[in-house]
């Protein structure tokens, strides 16, 4: 018999099959790609969102008040707690002082917690932490600035007030309400943009210790 080779037809069918499973599998390959980006992103902001509430409830714990300053210096004490719904400043015992060597630094720090703009990403905001470790009569400036965690929504903060048995969205040591107390509790809520599109809540509650300023 007369071998026999492939016409025409055969040919383009058996191309066309074979292209049509190259492109299955190019396609598979690029979902499992972008699976597999999906859940690192989604790892990456879930472990920033909780190292962020680790962090600021670590702080919250140690801030404190104290009536050991210079009067003749400072008008209004230097340390002081105000916080409100969305951004918190007040003095702690949690600087760390190693970080550069022979610093003339103790552990005591004003720290203020804020969302902010994204410089990198527009449209979306970051949470920022500021801290100043030398406490002065202006608080509310100077110190070094770092972003926290990105792909913020919110910070919402509540402060709990004992007397009233409720909580509270403004806690300042600044008014003759709290002049000189801190909140026993304060509860703090972060909501996060996930890589898949979702918002997730994150929220922690911190005890602070000290209420009361520290005397002679």
């Amino acid at each position: 018999m007369s071998a026999r080779g492939f016409t025409l037809v055969e040919v383009l069918i058996a191309m066309g099959i074979t292209a049509v499973m190259a492109v299955m599998t190019i396609g598979s390959l690029r979902g499992i790609d972008h699976a597999s980006e999906v859940a690192r992103g989604q790892a990456e902001r879930y472990g920033a969102a909780r190292l962020a509430l680790t962090r600021i409830s670590r702080e919250l714990t140690v801030a404190f008040l104290s009536d050991n300053y210079d009067t003749r210096r400072f008008r209004d004490p230097p340390t002081l707690f105000v916080g409100r719904e969305d951004e918190l400043l007040f003095t702690t015992f949690a600087h760390s002082r190693w970080h550069y060597r022979d610093a003339k630094e103790s552990d005591q720090a004003v720290v203020e917690y804020a969302v902010e703009s994204d410089p990198e990403r527009s449209g979306e905001k970051v949470l920022v932490r500021r801290e100043k470790p030398r406490l002065d009569d202006e608080p509310d400036r100077g110190g070094r600035k770092d972003l926290v965690a990105d792909h913020v929504t919110a910070l919402r903060l509540q402060y709990w007030d004992s007397k009233r048995h409720d909580w509270m969205r403004e806690w300042t040591t600044r008014t003759v309400e709290h002049a000189k107390e801190l909140p026993p509790r304060v509860r703090v809520e972060l909501e996060v943009l996930l890589a898949d599109g979702r918002t997730e809540k994150f929220v922690t509650e911190a005890r602070i210790e000290m209420r009361k300023p520290l005397g002679f």
